[in-house]
C-alpha cells in the first residue's frame, strides 16, 4: 500500500469513527458537578439538607439528599425532589451529565420556565414526574426519545399548546397523566398511535374540542381512563365501549357530551367507577346499566335525563355511591333503591321526584349522606326510616312537601352533622331528643310550621355552628343558656313569635357572625357588651321588634360588621360611636325608632356602604361633606328627622346613588345643581323642608328619575322646562311652593307620568296647556291653588287613567269636559273658580244636581261659592 493510500484509509476511519454516535460516559465527579451547578441555580431559601450537594462531599454523593445510586453505588439512577418547596427552572441541569438516570421526581415544587428538550438525552428513564409546579410553554417533541419511559405525570401545570405525537408513541408507558394544563387539540390525531401498555390516560382539564382522539379508542389496556373537563361536544363513539371493555374507571364529567346514553353502555362490564354527569345526554337512563355489576360508583348528575329512575338499579349491590342529582326524573324512588345496602352515598335532589320515601329505604344501613332535596316527596319522616339511618352524617331533604312531625327517632342519629329540614310542611314541636345530636355542625328546620318552644335540649349543642329556625310560629323566650353554643357562627330565628329580653350570654359567643332575631316580640335592651365580645361578628338583624334602649356602644369594635338592621323598634339615644370608623358596613338600617343625638360626627367615609336608612327619627345636625366620599352610596334616606343646615354639594359625588330621601326635616337654602349629575337616581325627595331659591334645570338630566318630590318648601321661579327631558318619571310633585309663571307646555311630554303630577298651592299663572292631555297614563292631576286662568281643555276627557282631579281655587271658566273622570268628580274638585263675565265652570256639574240648582246656575252668571251654598258645601 502506497503512503498516499495509507494516509487516505485513516482520513477514512476517523471519519466512519466520527459519524458513529459518540456514547455517553459519565463519572460520580461530572455527574456531582451537574447536579451542583442546578443547585446554584436554585432561588433561595434552599432546604438545610441540600448542604450535602457539595464537591467537597464528592465521596459521598450516593448519599447526598434526594439520590439513590444504582446496584453499584457508583452511578445516580434516581433524583426524588417531590414536595421539597424548590423554586426554579431545569435549564441548569445538565441532562447529558446523567445518562444513567432512570427515575426524576419532581413533584410539587414552584419548577418553572420550559422543559428543556434536552431531556431527551435520558434514555434510560422510566419514570418522569413532574406534576404539580409551574412549567409553561409547549412539550419538547424529544420526549419521544426516552424509549425506555414507563410512568409520565406533567399532572398540573401550565403547559400548552398540541402534545407531540412522538409521546404518544412511547411503547412501554403504562401510567400517563397529563391532566390540568392547557393543552389543545392538534390539527390531526392520527399520527397519534394506540399505546399497547398503557393502562392510566388522563387528559381532564384540559382546552381539547372536537371529536374525542381515536388513538385512545386503540389502548385497549386501558383500565382508567379521565377526559373529563374539555370541550369534546359530540356523543360518546359506540367503540369505546366495544374497545374499551378492560375500563375499570371512566370519567366523561363536563365534557359537552350530548345525545343519548346507549344501552352498550353495559358492554364496559368490568367498571367500577362511572363518572359521566354535568353532560347534556337526552332521554332516559338505560336499564341496562344496571347490567354492570361490579359499579361501585356512580354519577348521573346534570346530564338533563328524564322519566323514570330505572329500577335495575337495584341489581347494582356493590354500589356505595349514587348521584342522580339535578335532572328531570319525574317518577317515585323505585323500592329496589333499598337492595343497594352497600350505599353510603345517595343524591336525588333537584328533581322532580314525587310520592312518600318507600320503605325498603329503611335497607340502606351504612347510609352517610342522604340528599332528597328539591323534590315534591310527601308524606310524613318515617320513624322506622330514621331509627335504621344511623350512620348518617348529612340528611339533606329540604325544599319538599313533608308533612307531619319529626319523629323523637331522630335522636339516634348521632354521628349527624347537617340536619336540613327547611321549607317544608313538617309541624308540632321540635323534639327535644335534637340534643342528643352532638355532633350537629348546621342544623336548619327553618320555614316550617313549627310550634312551641325552642327546646332546652338544644342549647347543649356545643359543636353547632349553624342554628337557623327562622319562619316558624315558635314561641317563647331565649335562655341565657345560649351561652353554651361556643361555636356558633350563624343564628337566625327571625318571624317568629319569641319573645322576652335577649339574654347577656349572647356577648359570649365569640365565634359569632350572623346574629338575626328580626320580626318577633323581644323587648328590652340589648346586652351592652354585645358586639365587644363578638369579634367575628358581620351581620346583626334586630327589626321589627319592641327593643327600647340605646344600643351597645362597641357594636363595631372590631371593624367587621357589614349589616347593620334595627329599624321599627323603640331604640333611643345617641348612635353608637363605634359606627364612624365602621369601614366594613356595606348596609345601615336605623329607620323608625327613637334615636336623638347629632349626626354631623356620627358617621365618617364608608368607602363599602351601600344602603343607609335613618328616617323616621329625632336627630338632629347638619349632612357633612364626608358623606360625598361614600362612593358605593345607592340609597340614602334621612327623611323624618330634625336635619338642619344645606345639603352638602358634594353629594354630587356618588356616582352610584339611586335613591335620595331627604323629607321632613329643617334643611335651609339652596339645592346644589350638581345633583343633577347622578345619572342613575330613580327617586329623589326634599319635600317638608324650608330650601328655597329656583329649582335647578339640570334635574332635567336625571335620565333614570321615577319620582321627584320638591313639594313644601319655599321654591320659587318658574318651573324648569328642562324637567320634561326626565322621560322616565313617573310621578312629579311640586306643590306647595312659591313657584310661578306658566305651566311649562313640555311637562306634557312626560309620557311615562303614571301616578302624580301635583303642582297645587303655588303661583302659577297663565292657561292649562292642552298638551298635558298626552299624559294618558296619569292617575292624578292636581292643580288647585293657583292663579291659572282660561278652559279646562275639553281633551283632557280623553285621560282614561285619571283617577282624581283637582282644579280648585283657580281662575278658570267654561265648561267642563264630561267624559273620564270628570262625569264622577266632585263639586269640591273645582271650588274657588270665579269667571264673573262668563257662564260659571260648574254649570255642566249642575246637570247632574237636583232642578233647582240647575235653573239656578243657568239663570245667573255666579261663582263656585253660590254653588257650594246651594249644594250645602262649605267653601
Amino acid at each position: 500500500m502506497t503512503s498516499f493510500q495509507k494516509v487516505h484509509a485513516l482520513l477514512f476511519h476517523i471519519l466512519l469513527i466520527s459519524l458513529l454516535p459518540l456514547k455517553i460516559t459519565s463519572s460520580p465527579r461530572t455527574e456531582a458537578e451537574a447536579l451542583v451547578k442546578w443547585k446554584n441555580s436554585l432561588s433561595p431559601p434552599l432546604p438545610l439538607s441540600l448542604n450535602s450537594w457539595s464537591l467537597t462531599n464528592l465521596g459521598n454523593l450516593c448519599n447526598w439528599d434526594a439520590i439513590v445510586c444504582d446496584n453499584t453505588n457508583t452511578t445516580v439512577s434516581e433524583i426524588n425532589f417531590s414536595g421539597a418547596n424548590l423554586t426554579g427552572t431545569l435549564t441548569g441541569l445538565d441532562f447529558a451529565s446523567l445518562p444513567n438516570l432512570t427515575q426524576l421526581s419532581l413533584n410539587g415544587n414552584n419548577f418553572g420556565g420550559s422543559i428543556p428538550s434536552t431531556i431527551g438525552n435520558l434514555s434510560k428513564l422510566t419514570l418522569l414526574d413532574l406534576a404539580n409546579n409551574l412549567f409553561e410553554d409547549t412539550l419538547p417533541y424529544e420526549l419521544g426519545q426516552l424509549r425506555e419511559l414507563q410512568y409520565l405525570s406533567f399532572y398540573n401545570n401550565n403547559l400548552n399548546g398540541t402534545i407531540p405525537y412522538q409521546l404518544m408513541n412511547l411503547p412501554k408507558v403504562w401510567y400517563m397523566d397529563l391532566g390540568s394544563n392547557y393543552f389543545i387539540t392538534p390539527p390531526d390525531w392520527s399520527q397519534n398511535s394506540g399505546m399497547p401498555s398503557l393502562t392510566r390516560l388522563a387528559l381532564h382539564l384540559n382546552d381539547f374540542t372536537g371529536e374525542i382522539p381515536s388513538f385512545i379508542l386503540e389502548c385497549q389496556n386501558l383500565t382508567y381512563l379521565d377526559i373529563s373537563y374539555n370541550h369534546w361536544n359530540v356523543t360518546i363513539p359506540e367503540s369505546i365501549y366495544s374497545n374499551l371493555g378492560k375500563l375499570e374507571y371512566l370519567n366523561l364529567t363536563n365534557c359537552g357530551l350530548e345525545g343519548k346514553l346507549s344501552p352498550n353502555l353495559s358492554m364496559l362490564s368490568n367498571l367500577k367507577e362511572l363518572r359521566i354527569g354535568n353532560n347534556t345526554f337526552n332521554g332516559s337512563v338505560p336499564t341496562e346499566i344496571g347490567l354492570i355489576s361490579g359499579l361501585q360508583f356512580l354519577e348521573l348528575n346534570n346530564i338533563s335525563a328524564h322519566g323514570k329512575i330505572p329500577s335495575s338499579l337495584g341489581q347494582l349491590r356493590e354500589l356505595w355511591h349514587l348521584d342522580l342529582s339535578n335532572n328531570f326524573f319525574n317518577s317515585t324512588i323505585p323500592s329496589e333503591l333499598g337492595l343497594c345496602t352497600n350505599l353510603t352515598f345517595l343524591s336525588l335532589a333537584l328533581n322532580s321526584l314525587t310520592g312518600p320515601l318507600p320503605m325498603s329505604l329503611a335497607n340502606l344501613a351504612k347510609i352517610s349522606e342522604l340528599g332528597l332535596s328539591d323534590n315534591s316527596f310527601s308524606g310524613q319522616l318515617s320513624a322506622s326510616l330514621i331509627s335504621n339511618w344511623t350512620q348518617l352524617i348529612s340528611l339533606q331533604v329540604q325544599n319538599n312537601k313533608f308533612t307531619g312531625n319529626i319523629p323523637p327517632q331522630i335522636g339516634l342519629l348521632k354521628k349527624i352533622n347537617f340536619l336540613y329540614l327547611y321549607n317544608n310542611l313538617f309541624s308540632g314541636s321540635i323534639p327535644v331528643e335534637i340534643g342528643n345530636l352532638k355532633e350537629m355542625i348546621e342544623l336548619d328546620l327553618s320555614q316550617n310550621q313549627f310550634s312551641g318552644p325552642i327546646p332546652s335540649t338544644l342549647w347543649n349543642l356545643t359543636n353547632v355552628q349553624v342554628v337557623n329556625l327562622f319562619f316558624n310560629v315558635l314561641s317563647g323566650t331565649i335562655p341565657l343558656d345560649i351561652g353554651n353554643l361556643t361555636s356558633l357562627q350563624i343564628f337566625d330565628v327571625n318571624t317568629n313569635n319569641l319573645f322576652g329580653e335577649l339574654p347577656e350570654t349572647i356577648a359570649q359567643l365569640t365565634a359569632l357572625r350572623n346574629f338575626s332575631v328580626f320580626t318577633n316580640n323581644f323587648t328590652g335592651s340589648i346586652p351592652r357588651e354585645f358586639g365587644k365580645s363578638n369579634p367575628s361578628l358581620t351581620h346583626v338583624y334586630l327589626s321589627n321588634n319592641s327593643f327600647s334602649g340605646e344600643l351597645p356602644p362597641d357594636l363595631c369594635s372590631d371593624g367587621k360588621l357589614i349589616i347593620l338592621a334595627v329599624n321599627n323598634n323603640s331604640f333611643s339615644g345617641p348612635l353608637p360611636k363605634s359606627l364612624r370608623s365602621c369601614l366594613s358596613l356595606t348596609r345601615v338600617r336605623l329607620d323608625d325608632n327613637q334615636f336623638t343625638g347629632n349626626i354631623t360626627d356620627a358617621f365618617g367615609v364608608l368607602p363599602n356602604l351601600v344602603f343607609i336608612s335613618l328616617s323616621g327619627n329625632q336627630l338632629v345636625g347638619e349632612l357633612s361633606p364626608e358623606w360625598g366620599e361614600c362612593v358605593n352610596l345607592t340609597r340614602m334616606d334621612m327623611g323624618s328627622n330634625k336635619l338642619s343646615g344645606k345639603i352638602p354639594s358634594e353629594l354630587s359625588k356618588l356616582s352610584q346613588l339611586r335613591y335620595l330621601s331627604l323629607h321632613s326635616n329643617d334643611f335651609t337654602g339652596s339645592i346644589p345643581p350638581e345633583i343633577g349629575n347622578l345619572g342613575l337616581l330613580f327617586m329623589f325627595d326634599l319635600s317638608g323642608n324650608h330650601l328655597s331659591g329656583k329649582i335647578p334645570k339640570s334635574y332635567g338630566r336625571l335620565a333614570q328619575l321615577n319620582d321627584l318630590d320638591l313639594s313644601n318648601n319655599n321654591f320659587s321661579g318658574s318651573i324648569p322646562r328642562e324637567l320634561s327631558d326626565c322621560n322616565r318619571l313617573l310621578s312629579l310633585n311640586l306643590s306647595h311652593n312659591n313657584l310661578s309663571g306658566e305651566i311649562p307646555y313640555e311637562l306634557g311630554n312626560l309620557f311615562s307620568l303614571q301616578y302624580l303630577l301635583d303642582l297645587s298651592s303655588n303661583s302659577l299663572s297663565g292657561a292649562l296647556p292642552q298638551n298635558l292631555e298626552k299624559l294618558a297614563s296619569l292617575q292624578i292631576l292636581n292643580v288647585s291653588h293657583n292663579h291659572l286662568s282660561g278652559t279646562i281643555p275639553q281633551s283632557f276627557s280623553s285621560m282614561l287613567s285619571l283617577q282624581s282631579i283637582d282644579f280648585s281655587y283657580n281662575n278658570l271658566s267654561g265648561s267642563i269636559p264630561t267624559g273620564g273622570v270628570f262625569q264622577t268628580a266632585t263639586a269640591e274638585a273645582y271650588v274657588g273658580n270665579s269667571a264673573p263675565e262668563s257662564r260659571p265652570v260648574m254649570c255642566s256639574v249642575a246637570q247632574e244636581l237636583p232642578l233647582a240648582i240647575t235653573q239656578a246656575c243657568l239663570a245667573e252668571p255666579f261663582g263656585m261659592i253660590t254653588i257650594n251654598k246651594l249644594t250645602g258645601l262649605q267653601k
